[in-house]
């Protein structure tokens, strides 16, 4: 095979060991056999490794905000329970979370990303934070009030008054309407209504951080 020169086309000296074409002058370069290939094979000589995309949301200051909106629930909800005034403060809070560590996120990280999609994503993390501080908040409340203080009298009455409306209204065999009443039951029920508060608070988290984050719309 024969080499030609880069620069005027003529014919090089056999086997490539010319530094310079003979006819123009030109000096030659060759490169191994190995380092051509990989040229060829498109891959990179430097062996730099490219830097990674941004990230979108930055996940440790979220899970903080998260976090911090949760535990304020989760007191405002321990609190509804001996006052009723805490009621509609707790679910306005539990309401807006999602707005509100939205805001403390972007108040921490000005220069972050921030859209529709980055906000709905965080809004799921406030939502699964809001699920989980609050079911832990009520569970410990109900067992002290159950088992240390013995005042869960008043709602156990009207938990059965409530299964005994909905069994006269639908008559159930004796052993069917036996089992309504019995301790797996009511838990059935608790953990039923727990569900649907989780999926409401799923939605409320999601839906606020989407629109939140749309009106706060800022990329880098």
């Amino acid at each position: 095979m024969h080499e030609l020169c880069h620069r005027c086309g003529g014919e090089l000296v056999s086997g490539g060991e010319s530094v310079f074409c003979p006819h123009c002058g030109a000096p030659q370069i060759y490169l191994p056999e190995s380092v051509a290939t990989d040229i060829m094979d498109g891959e990179s000589s430097t062996g730099v490794l490219p830097p990674p995309p941004p990230q979108q949301v930055e996940w440790k200051t979220a899970i903080f905000c998260a976090i911090l909106v949760s535990l304020i629930a989760s007191v405002l909800s321990a609190l509804s329970t001996k006052l009723p005034a805490f009621s509609f403060i707790s679910w306005l809070w539990t309401a807006s979370a999602s707005v509100i560590a939205l805001g403390v996120y972007q108040r921490r990280r000005p220069q972050a990303r921030m859209d529709a999609i980055v906000g709905a994503r965080i809004g799921i993390v406030v939502g699964l934070a809001l699920i989980a501080a609050i079911g832990i908040t009520m569970a410990t409340a109900g067992v002290i009030a159950r088992f240390g203080l013995h005042t869960m009298s008043n709602f156990d009455t009207e938990l059965h008054a409530q299964i005994a409306k909905a069994a006269a209204a639908n008559p159930q065999p004796p052993e069917v309407a036996h089992y309504l009443y019995s301790p797996e039951f009511k838990a059935g029920i608790m953990l039923a209504g727990f569900s649907m508060l989780a999926a409401l608070i799923m939605a409320l988290s999601t839906l606020g951080g989407a629109v939140s984050g749309l009106l706060r719309t800022r990329r880098t």
